[in-house]
Parts: C-alpha cells; sequence; structure tokens
C-alpha cells in the first residue's frame, strides 16, 4: 500500500457521486453575463435571495421542501427549481430521494434550455443523469440486467463523465463478490496493546461488527477519528461494535497504540492486521479509508467509504432504530 491514498479506487456509490458533482455548480450564478448557460441575473431581491436558499450546501430534505415552495412563490423558473433538487440529491447521495425526483428529472430532460440552466452543462448530461438514477433504482431492485443497459446508456449520453459512470459498474460488481464472502472470525489478532482476541470474541453477542480500516499515513483516516468516535457513541446501543483495524507495515503496534491514545479511542477495540493483510486481500481494500460491517457470521453487509451515507441503511437493517446524524 503507497502512503498516497488512491482517492479514485475508494470504490463506493458515495464517490462516484461526489465526482458527479466536480461538474455540477456549488451554488448557482445569480449576475453577471459571462458564462453561457449561468443563471441570468434577476432584479427582483426576492429571487435572487430564493435562489442563494435553494442551492445552499447545507439543507437538510425538510430545508430543501421549504426552499423549493420559497422559490416558487417568488417566480424562481421551474427548471432551476428541478436542477436545483437534483444537484442536492446527487450532492447528499440520497437515492431514495433521487428515485421520488426521477419523474421530473425525465421532464427537465425533455425540455432542458441551456441558456437558463443553474450549471448541468448540456442537455445530454441531464439525460446521463437521468440513466444513472434508473440504472441505481433497478440495481437497488436487483434487476441488473436493467442495471446494465441503463448505467451504459448514461456512459453513451455522457462520456466525459464515463469515469464516474464505469465506477458505479465497479461497486456493483465488487457488491456481488461481498455477498457471497465470509470473513474468518476465529482468525487470532493482536490488539494495540498486546492481547489476543478474534472478530468472534468481539461481536459475540451483539448484532454485527463495523471495522474501520485506517493507517497513521493516511490523512482523510486521521481526519475521521473523531468520526469514528462518534460511531461508537451512538451504535453501542444499537448492540453495534465499533473496532479499529490498523495497517501500518512499520512499528504498527507501537503507532496503533499511539494513535489510539492521541485520539482518544477509549474501549474501542483497536486492532492489528495481520502481516500478510488477509482481510485486505478478501475485501479488496486497495485504498483507505475504508469501513466494513459484518455479522457475528462473517457476511459482509457493506464494503465502502466510511461517509457513504448506504453505510447507514446498511445499519438501519439491522435496527430501524438507527439513524444517520445530521452533517
Amino acid at each position: 500500500m503507497n502512503a498516497h491514498v488512491n482517492v479514485r479506487l475508494i470504490s463506493t456509490s458515495a464517490l462516484a457521486l461526489f465526482q458527479i458533482l466536480t461538474l455540477l455548480l456549488s451554488t448557482p450564478h445569480t449576475s453577471g453575463q459571462e458564462e453561457p448557460g449561468s443563471i441570468q441575473p434577476n432584479p427582483e431581491a426576492a429571487v435572487t435571495a430564493a435562489l442563494q436558499k435553494l442551492f445552499s450546501n447545507a439543507l437538510s430534505e425538510e430545508e430543501l421542501n421549504d426552499a423549493v415552495k420559497e422559490a416558487s412563490r417568488a417566480g424562481v423558473p421551474r427548471q432551476q427549481v428541478i436542477e436545483a433538487k437534483l444537484i442536492w440529491g446527487l450532492r447528499s447521495l440520497n437515492q431514495p430521494f433521487l428515485e421520488k425526483i426521477l419523474p421530473e428529472v425525465e421532464v427537465l430532460a425533455e425540455s432542458f434550455d441551456p441558456a437558463s440552466t443553474a450549471g448541468l452543462g448540456s442537455k445530454e448530461d441531464v439525460e446521463a443523469f437521468v440513466h444513472y438514477i434508473r440504472a441505481q433504482k433497478a440495481g437497488n431492485a436487483g434487476d441488473m440486467e436493467t442495471y446494465k443497459s441503463e448505467i451504459l446508456e448514461a456512459v453513451w449520453k455522457s462520456p466525459k463523465q464515463s469515469q464516474v459512470f464505469l465506477q458505479s459498474i465497479e461497486a456493483r460488481r465488487r457488491a456481488e463478490k461481498m455477498a457471497s464472502l465470509r470473513l474468518d472470525m476465529e482468525m487470532v489478532l493482536t490488539t494495540s496493546q498486546g492481547s489476543a482476541t478474534t472478530l468472534g470474541d468481539l461481536v459475540q453477542g451483539r448484532k454485527a461488527l463495523l471495522i474501520d480500516f485506517w493507517a497513521s499515513w493516511c490523512g482523510p483516516c486521521m481526519k475521521l477519528m473523531p468520526s469514528l468516535r462518534n460511531k461508537n457513541q451512538s451504535l453501542a446501543p444499537h448492540d453495534i461494535v465499533v473496532v479499529g483495524m490498523n495497517k501500518d507495515e512499520k512499528d504498527q503496534q507501537s503507532t496503533a497504540e499511539r494513535i489510539r491514545n492521541d485520539s482518544s479511542m477509549g474501549d474501542i477495540p483497536w486492532l492489528l492486521e495481520p502481516e500478510k493483510r488477509p482481510f485486505s486481500t478478501l475485501l479488496q481494500i486497495d485504498s483507505i479509508p475504508r469501513m466494513v460491517l459484518v455479522t457475528p457470521e462473517g457476511k459482509i453487509l457493506f464494503n465502502g467509504h466510511p461517509e457513504d451515507p448506504t453505510l447507514w441503511e446498511a445499519l438501519a437493517k439491522l435496527d430501524p432504530a438507527i439513524k444517520q446524524p445530521e452533517s
């Protein structure tokens, strides 16, 4: 594993959508006429304010719905309202929301006006998003034939985004493989404090084990340590055990113990992955940070980036009372 984190291979639907968003505007233009396709200035302050709120990065779904109503009352064009909803769904990685607004996005694709866009590029780009959402919907329903045809159509419609859509294929193929895997829950592992344990021992009597794969040289891993502590606090009452699995190669035990103390990990089990990296090999962990949700029997319920919202969907299937914290 190189010390450079290969972001391109983080291999989840989350990353694919994150990369889609690099092709979108974070906020709409509300002044200036330099760029074709930007939102043209409107002298009405109410419209400008409604647009700024509509495209805000920090809206909850409820706040988005309120912003949509406000924008409609202020006279914001319907195209821009639908674009805002699409961008919010992609930005928040909210697949159920995207499926809900799919009919609106289909209308947007049919009537798309490049001169009035909030930043979606072209009609073909919007059509590609339609096929992308259809593909994800089919894939989630287990209809892989429809998934394949729709995701390839997305690639055809917008070749410049082909890498993004192909990553979705990569993630689906990996998910299929994960479904047939079982982790060795009885492999003897060493903790950062030198004691021996197994994954089976740690999860005994609980619903699942959430393993965070990390290394000291991985900047994103270090930044997510507070989030790991928060997951432990919120999931413990639901019988989900959170553990860390260190992948450092040099001075592994002392490095892991130092990070455990520096990050105030408390009672979170802090494990060392064996030298031959059996878990990383089986789980295809070619980049970190990575989080894996495992049943007591070793079945893989989730394998992806720690910030992927689909992790919380997998957790909610174990206990409906588990809710994703507000960002």
